[in-house]
């Protein structure tokens, strides 16, 4: 059976800049690629093994978090992490505005909550020790 390596989750934006701006800035990753050249619409930006690719596909094709569609459906990533508690001081030091701060969840895990740009959820943590 061949290995897997990654996932990367596509969200749709509403202002690529914007979006690029506050993964890059407040979260630390890198842009990977943006383009095209001649009227950049989609950007993949990365930190670690961890990417996600976003793009701005039209005026009136809005992004649509999961929390948008259902109360249940809170996190539109989860992303994981060996020491969620070190990465909150992190994300708090870089002023990042925090949907839920670290906490232990009743599903067991470790972590805490951003809303990016867009209002896309992201779950930074990890299973309870």
């Amino acid at each position: 059976m061949s290995k897997l390596n990654f996932i990367t989750p596509f969200f749709i934006v509403s202002d690529l800049k914007d979006s690029v701006s506050f993964y890059v800035n407040k979260l630390g990753f890198e842009v990977w690629y943006t383009g095209p050249d001649d009227g950049p619409y989609w950007a993949m930006v990365g930190r670690g093994a961890v990417s996600i690719m976003l793009k701005a596909i039209a005026d009136d094709v809005k992004p649509i978090p999961n929390h948008t569609r259902h109360e249940w459906a809170a996190w539109d990533a989860y992303i994981s992490t060996e020491e969620p508690d070190t990465l909150f001081e992190e994300f708090k030091s870089a002023r990042v505005t925090f949907r839920k701060p670290i906490h232990d969840n009743s599903d067991g895990l470790r972590g805490f909550e951003v809303t990016d740009a867009d209002g896309y959820v992201l779950f930074f943590g990890r299973p309870k020790a």
